[in-house]
């Protein structure tokens, strides 16, 4: 399945090039009172709700994807969850530009570990990415984003998958400067996810899933998912080892060579096998 969200939060189920509204399913998540769960509900009960969803659409037109405004996927991450230089080629770019990158911060992910960005970050693709200081170089940063399907923790890299929802795409937009990463890559809007969420049985193997990002046409990132210092399984026991993981959480899993400024008025389309086409605008 495909799920998105969009407008004001409605949710809807993606079919060819068409939307078709499944909000009804709201009503099948409960109500919760103080204190609020700590996880994304929809995500959480997606395999109690996904034949409901499949039947409903039978009986819903939709409308044309490209005439909604596409919201994050995910509502209520709990954790953003970042792999800093997670491909090869990237942290060759990154050691030859020590200017763009600090040396200090150009470090095997081995040493680094992950990090983590503010959940208020989070946005689709149609609100567009603003530069929060337009004095300062933003760069884009395309990645795959896993979205995590159950509780769990010390999750083994051999049962790792069984523990994802589904993927989306991600951009990782960064604030260049001397500051830890986290501070720098939390500014509203610097996560944009879209443009909608695949579960984790429609797409297969996410380990060699070809990726690109494009500005204003042209092209800045290509890479592949195989090219991955630490895989998606590895990433995932490394951050169950260190967090509980709740449905909605969302792994960066790292951004590929490539990475660029962006400015106001250009336009980001990036993409990933499988999953489709994100496009989103800078102001």
């Amino acid at each position: 399945m495909r799920i998105c969200r969009y407008e004001k939060n409605r949710i809807g189920l993606v079919r060819g090039d068409r939307v078709h509204d499944v909000g009804h399913v709201v009503e099948r998540l409960g109500t919760f009172g103080y204190p609020l769960p700590r996880h994304d509900l929809l995500v959480a009960h997606l395999d109690e709700i996904a034949v409901d969803l499949a039947r409903f659409v039978q009986r819903d037109a939709g409308v044309p994807i490209d005439s909604v405004r596409l919201k994050s996927p995910v509502a209520n991450p709990g954790k953003i969850i970042a792999a800093p230089v997670n491909y090869r080629k990237h942290f060759d770019e990154a050691a030859a530009d020590p200017v763009t990158f600090p040396t200090h911060h150009v470090r095997s992910i081995a040493d680094t570990g992950l990090f983590l960005k503010a959940t208020s970050s989070v946005v689709g693709p149609g609100a567009g990415i603003t530069r929060r200081f337009p004095d300062r170089r933003t760069d884009h940063e395309v990645e795959l984003a896993v979205v995590i399907g159950r509780r769990c923790g010390f999750v083994p890299e051999s049962e790792a998958l069984a523990v994802i929802a589904g993927y989306c795409i991600g951009l990782d937009m960064t604030l260049r400067g001397s500051e830890e990463r986290s501070f720098r890559k939390s500014p509203d809007g610097y996560t944009v996810l879209g443009p909608w969420l695949v579960t984790a049985d429609e797409l297969g193997d996410a380990s060699a899933l070809d990726m690109t990002l494009r500005v204003n046409g042209e092209i800045r990132q290509k890479a592949n998912t195989r090219d991955l210092i630490f895989d998606i399984p590895r990433l995932v026991s490394l951050a169950s080892a260190f967090y509980t993981l709740e449905p909605g959480d969302v792994i960066l899993t790292g951004t590929p060579e490539g990475v660029g400024e962006v400015v106001s008025g250009d336009r980001i389309t990036a993409s990933i096998d499988g999953i489709g086409v994100l496009e989103t605008h800078v102001h």
